[in-house]
């Protein structure tokens, strides 16, 4: 990839991950001054500076996922006696340094404590020593398998998140029982169930957006990978070259780009459509049947939560059957942080099951503790039992030398705006040309 998309890349990232508590990473360019740096009050105790986008709220806050994460904070001050001081980034524009460009100089610097990070920032400073090995704390031995195969770099499990936020296809069931259509489980059955639809006078099965293509090409690259029983030693072989990132990403791209020759995928509009604002619409209006989102627009009226026909939400299509896509974030605590100590005695409790059953009840999420579980709503049970059963691919994996989700993200886009699927994979070795040559 250019240069210039690499860094386009950076500020892009994170609003992929939409739906997360740090969707709004993305949102903060700027140049880095007072106005944009945030700093919460501190008292004369012990302190643990907490680098995020999220301010502390007030009880009140209609924001739901700032108000789950401040109650497990509340919880570790009170057990601990010590005062989280927030330091935020919030400024108004992209022009200049995104959050996670911040996030790198102030990890680098010892500038804060306990730090909210995405998965190409753990990836690198993971890789730079300069987090913490978190797997000795009492919460990490309840983490689900998934997140430690996410989150570890070197060995070292660097970052734990959470929630565990799961990308499905969201579509509507009504449609597909009018044209007496089975829920597709392989990339075949999701043709056939596209060309009914467009025989039947549905002009674009599927409503797309910039964003969230590259769900299908995770679900047919990784499914093997991820549920084969082999999945330490084939990421060993891309990250060591024997095998190649293009290989595993062809099939997925192929289907991409034949869902767009036959008319079942608009690229045209899907380029410049902004997630869930570019299909929502004809999506509730019953004029597309499938649309791909994540776990919690299908808890929110905002997005897919009040719909006037019977939603589902199901994997995608795979040689494996419906397949769930999961990207991470995670919270990380710097390895040279002045309050290191005070900061992973924070974090053990904020991710303990006592505080991630609370933070799990207020937002209906999958936790990422084993032991924790929240009964969801009927639409995202499909997706829910699959990840259950444990069957899912991950979209990002700090354990993979090239970052997956903002690139495969950026690359898709130029499958939509005209490239083949050869220089689509042509951009994919190259990427991984450039991790084999790092020092």
């Amino acid at each position: 990839m250019k240069k210039s998309e690499k860094s386009s890349g950076r500020k892009w990232i994170t609003a992929c991950l939409a739906g997360i508590a740090v969707w709004m990473l993305t949102a903060c360019g700027g140049k880095e001054d007072p106005k944009d740096l945030i700093v919460s009050e501190k008292n004369d105790g012990r302190v643990v500076n907490f680098f995020s986008p999220m301010e502390k709220t007030d009880p009140n806050a209609e924001n739901v996922a700032r108000s789950a994460s401040d109650l497990t904070i509340a919880m570790a001050e009170e057990q601990l006696g010590v005062t989280v001081a927030y330091t935020t980034y919030t400024a108004e524009n992209y022009q200049d340094k995104t959050y996670d460009e911040v996030a790198l100089d102030r990890v680098r610097n010892d500038m804060d404590d306990l730090y909210l990070l995405n998965p190409d920032t753990i990836l690198a400073l993971g890789e730079e020593g300069k987090l913490m090995d978190l797997s000795n704390l009492e919460s990490a031995k309840n983490l689900r398998e998934i997140i430690r195969i996410a989150n570890t770099v070197d060995g070292k499990l660097v970052a734990i998140p959470q929630e565990v936020v799961a990308y499905g296809l969201f579509v509507n069931k009504d449609m597909f029982d009018q044209y007496e259509l089975a829920l597709p489980q392989t990339p075949e059955d999701f043709l056939e169930c596209c060309r009914v639809f467009k025989e039947k006078g549905i002009e674009t099965p599927v409503g797309a957006n910039r964003w969230w293509l590259e769900t299908f090409v995770f679900a047919q690259a990784y499914g093997e990978l991820y549920n084969g029983g082999n999945t330490e030693a084939e990421i060993a072989a891309l990250n060591s070259g024997e095998a190649k990132y293009s290989d595993y990403m062809r099939p997925g791209f192929e289907f991409l780009k034949e869902l767009m020759d036959l008319g079942y995928i608009d690229a045209q509009k899907a380029i410049v459509s902004e997630a869930i604002e570019g299909e929502g619409a004809d999506f509730l209006a019953q004029k597309t049947p499938i649309v791909m989102a994540y776990w919690g627009a299908a808890n929110t009226e905002t997005a897919y939560g009040k719909t006037d026909f019977e939603l589902q939400v199901i994997g995608f299509p795979s040689s494996l059957g419906q397949m769930p896509v999961i990207p991470m974030t995670g919270f990380a605590v710097g390895a040279n942080a002045e309050h290191a100590e005070d900061a992973a005695q924070v974090l053990d409790i904020m991710v303990s099951d006592e505080a991630l059953q609370v933070y799990s009840e207020t937002n209906r999420v999958i936790s990422p503790s084993r032991n924790v579980s929240v009964e969801c709503v009927p639409a995202l049970r499909p997706l829910n039992d699959r990840i259950e059963e444990g069957v899912y691919v991950l979209g990002s994996n700090a354990g993979m030398n090239v970052e997956q989700w903002g690139n495969t993200c950026l690359i898709v886009r130029q499958l939509l705006s005209g490239a083949t699927v050869d220089q689509c994979m042509a951009a994919f070795d190259q990427l991984q040309q450039e991790a084999l040559e790092k020092p």
